[in-house]
């Protein structure tokens, strides 16, 4: 259920049948142009595919220039009240201009930044979130209820087609949740627009993660969704590989390998918690797209991990190792690691 429309950001698509894209944005100050073209090459090895930079004023806006020189992948300005901004980082070869036109002033600036972005093929996201719903529309509605993030996006969007400008990817956010999930379901039901998809302020490292992959999760499970950021109080390469650990782990996209692991129980003889982190670990940066298990006893071993590429199932002692379900060998519990990357190496 992926938008109808399609929206070019750069080299990347968003909607239709274009794959999910992962997001994220600079945390280095906006003036500090070595820190954030620094950050922006960090980000962009760690498969980054959108990335996003605050353009508050003309210092940003050469520092926003020097990132985009230094990158390849779509680089967006993010715009506040100053539409002015929007034309400069229109110049300085912004891929999208995130913005909401009713919060730049009156209807000559809205064209402005419309005719630049039309002019350029530079797509505009706007981004309502639960903090900036408009005092009328929280005074109908009482609060930012998902409703009213709808109604303040379609505003938006109102502004801009004014113009004739409809190039538009929509974001709904709230910090709660299940608000964010209804506006997101209310938006996709009524328009075609593609989806940045998010939960805003979701928190640090813990619990960021859990409300991101159960907001995000949801909705893209429901094929809600065309381009994510995992909001995170963490380093924002944080944030990519979470974006794409939970596109794997819904079955969208898989970015190296997938490990499985059992719980552990009392059939458990061997550290596994030790052997998984260090199997984890030691896996993090392999590009193979596989599957590897690693289980704690023969009963959910080749059985219950028969659809991995290549596994390990401890014993007393001993463990075994196995592939497709199939048993290879035992060997001992102080070798299964090893045994384990050497066969991973053969695939």
């Amino acid at each position: 259920m992926s938008s109808k429309k399609q929206v070019r950001v750069g080299n990347v698509f968003l909607g239709k049948d274009a794959p999910v894209a992962v997001q994220s944005m600079l945390s280095t100050p906006a003036h500090d142009r070595d820190a954030c073209v620094e950050q922006a090459k960090r980000l962009e090895k760690a498969g980054c595919e959108i990335l996003r930079a605050t353009v508050p004023d003309m210092e940003a806006v050469r520092t926003f220039a020097a990132v985009k020189d230094a990158i390849s992948i779509p680089l967006v300005a993010d715009i506040h009240f100053d539409y002015k901004m929007a034309l400069e980082a229109a110049s300085a070869g912004a891929d999208k201009i995130r913005i909401n036109p009713g919060n730049i002033g009156s209807d000559d600036r809205v064209k402005a930044v419309a005719d630049a972005c039309k002019q350029k093929g530079i797509p505009i996201r706007i981004g309502v979130n639960s903090g900036s719903v408009e005092k009328e529309i929280l005074a109908k509605y009482g609060a930012p209820t998902p409703e009213a993030l709808y109604e303040s996006a379609m505003y938006h969007v109102r502004l801009l087609n004014k113009f004739d400008f409809d190039d538009i990817v929509l974001s709904l956010k709230s910090s709660d949740v299940r608000t964010a999930v209804a506006a997101y379901r209310l938006v996709s039901a009524r328009t075609d627009y593609p989806l940045h998809v998010g939960i805003t302020e979701a928190g640090t490292l813990r619990m960021g993660l859990l409300k991101s992959a159960a907001g995000i999760g949801s909705l893209l499970l429901d094929g809600i969704g065309d381009t994510i950021r995992v909001s995170l109080t963490a380093d924002p390469a944080e944030e990519v590989r979470a974006a794409f650990d939970l596109l794997s782990a819904i079955g969208l996209r898989q970015r190296g390998v997938n490990l499985v692991s059992c719980p552990t129980c009392g059939r458990t003889k061997i550290d596994l918690i030790g052997l998984a982190n260090r199997v984890e670990a030691a896996l993090a940066t392999c590009d193979k797209q596989i599957t590897v298990a690693v289980m704690g006893c023969v009963v959910n071993g080749p059985g219950e991990a028969k659809h991995a590429d290549i596994g390990i199932a401890g014993g007393d002692g001993v463990g075994l190792l196995f592939k497709k379900g199939e048993i290879l060998r035992k060997v001992p519990e102080n070798e299964l690691f090893d045994a384990l990357m050497e066969e991973i190496e053969k695939l």
